[in-house]
């Protein structure tokens, strides 16, 4: 058959590797695609001296792809908003199909990208923008089309899970964990997208889109980071029986979608509190199938092109095929299910809270009756040795209760005199595996 000749658009770890992954397996990739999918152009600003390139056509401008009438799919590895953007809209308004690793691009711009792609009727794959080298996206639209979804949990920033592993593992602080993390390239000199959760955020949105066939709302994913966890507050976790992680959740109830990122206490025999280092490993539970785990490298040049390519194999089979007859963008043809976003105040969580008491008595009891006031119930109450002689820290876990009452028990607990400083507040998830 005629081969499918594919641009990449930016030639830096992504882009490289996936280069070198299409000709070293070429002819594997063939077989699997029905025909050859060969790289007609590569469009970059910064050679990669790790790729062999002198047999490619080589341009240092991203839109000259868009004017080759020899592309049929368009793989944009540039990263961010702006340019990525506007080449993505172009090479749909020119009639060629997309392949991007953009998490960033598809959960802002998503609705709109695929509308575009609707209407000129070519396909937009983006399998590599969720958890790297992990077939996310694809298990959830396609393996699990039977299940009606219940949540989806998930480890989806290597960069985070790297930091948590190590302050768990090796009694690092944040601060020094972060810098190996820089030292090893693990994170940006800038690390705010990774340890704040936006990154994550970013991911959870076009997760939640698919399992749940809602429109994609990055807007309305809560997002908290992990800089403020201790050293304390990872062994006092450990004590109770729970491991911290930074957890992607979105959860369908009756009222409406959670849609949430931030720190995590799990118990130690889930499998998601066994994910170390800078793997990554996404949850899904349904109906019919209950609990699976989809576990692997979440970055890096080979894995992430390792779905990549995956992406280019459905095009190229999906080439010529009726639009009605391809696997819906978003797994679910009618997109138009729009299941309202609870308000985090609506969520519904266990929680660990950790506070600094004067030592005198009398103190915990009224942090109890604050408790008993809102109708939430104490799981357990450890409370350690004073700090020089004054002040007591007490680590607090109580049961299920609205985050609106907790937010009102905090702000009462915060406000008493013999109270030093903030509560730290981090949610408990039973997340069951079994």
């Amino acid at each position: 058959m005629k081969p499918v000749k594919v641009a990449i658009c930016g030639l830096g770890t992504v882009g490289g590797g996936v280069f070198n992954v299409l000709f070293r397996n070429a002819s594997e990739i063939s077989r699997r695609a029905g025909r050859p999918i060969v790289i007609e152009q590569v469009a970059t600003r910064t050679p990669n001296p790790d790729c062999e390139t002198s047999s490619v056509y080589m341009s240092q401008d991203v839109f000259d792809v868009i004017e080759n009438p020899e592309i049929d799919i368009v793989v944009e590895l540039i990263g961010g908003y702006d340019i990525a953007y506007d080449l993505v809209m172009k090479a749909i308004e020119a009639g060629k199909h997309v392949v991007t690793a953009n998490k960033a691009l598809i959960a802002v711009h998503g609705n709109e990208i695929f509308q575009a792609a609707r209407e000129a009727g070519v396909v937009v794959a983006f399998e590599a923008a969720v958890a790297g080298g992990i077939p996310i996206i694809k298990s959830i639209r396609e393996g699990l089309t039977a299940n009606k979804i219940q949540w989806v949990a998930g480890i989806i920033n290597g960069t985070g899970n790297y930091i948590l592993t190590s302050m768990q593992e090796e009694g690092k602080t944040f601060e020094e964990a972060l810098a190996e993390a820089q030292e090893l390239g693990y994170a940006e000199a800038d690390p705010t997208f990774d340890v704040e959760g936006i990154d994550a955020a970013h991911k959870l949105t076009i997760l939640s889109a698919i399992a749940f066939g809602v429109p994609l709302s990055f807007e309305n994913v809560y997002t908290e980071g992990i800089s403020r966890i201790t050293i304390d507050d990872i062994q006092q976790a450990d004590s109770l029986g729970y491991v911290i992680k930074h957890l992607g959740i979105t959860r369908r109830t009756e009222e409406g979608l959670e849609l949430r990122v931030h720190p995590t206490l799990i118990p130690k025999e889930r499998l998601l509190a066994n994910v170390n280092g800078v793997k990554n490993a996404v949850m899904v539970s349904g109906d019919a199938v209950g609990p699976t785990l989809y576990y692997g490298a979440g970055a890096g040049a080979e894995p992430t092109a390792s779905s990549v390519i995956a992406d280019l194999v459905d095009v190229a089979r999906a080439m010529g095929v009726d639009q009605a007859s391809r696997v819906p963008y978003l797994a679910f043809a009618d997109q138009s299910y729009d299941l309202p976003v609870l308000p985090m105040e609506e969520i519904e969580t266990a929680y660990y809270l950790r506070l600094l008491a004067v030592d005198r008595p009398g103190v915990l009891a009224r942090v109890a009756t604050i408790l008993s006031e809102q109708g939430i119930s104490i799981e357990a109450i450890v409370q350690r040795d004073s700090i020089e002689g004054e002040l007591v820290p007490i680590i607090l876990l109580t049961h299920v209760t609205k985050e609106a009452a907790m937010n009102e028990v905090i702000r009462q607990i915060e406000s008493l005199a013999d109270i030093a400083g903030g509560v730290m507040r981090i949610r408990v998830e039973s997340l069951n595996d079994q």
